[in-house]
């Protein structure tokens, strides 16, 4: 599975070049991001996905030392089933 990444989302594509999930997030200053969406196509829900997404972007969070706020109810969800990536959190 590769991930797709640009400044303010992290995305999956099909074979086809489709984009098929998405977690989306915008900087509220040069510290912290918004993590605003999370997507998944119907087909691929049930697989772990976003779980998936969510994790490449707390990666990138620690590696570029940012915080997030949480605003998308999976990102919620998710973080608060993972305590020990509470440190990212703003």
């Amino acid at each position: 599975m590769e991930f797709k990444k640009s400044d303010n989302r992290i995305w999956l594509e099909d074979e086809n070049g489709k984009e098929i999930a998405y977690v989306s997030f915008k900087y509220i200053d040069k510290d912290t991001i918004d993590i605003q969406h999370t997507v998944v196509d119907p087909v691929l829900q049930g697989q772990g996905i976003a779980g998936k997404l969510i994790r490449e972007l707390t990666n990138d969070l620690h590696a570029k030392n940012l915080k997030a706020i949480p605003t998308c109810s999976y990102a919620i969800k998710w973080f608060d089933e993972h305590p020990e990536e509470q440190e990212v959190l703003a």
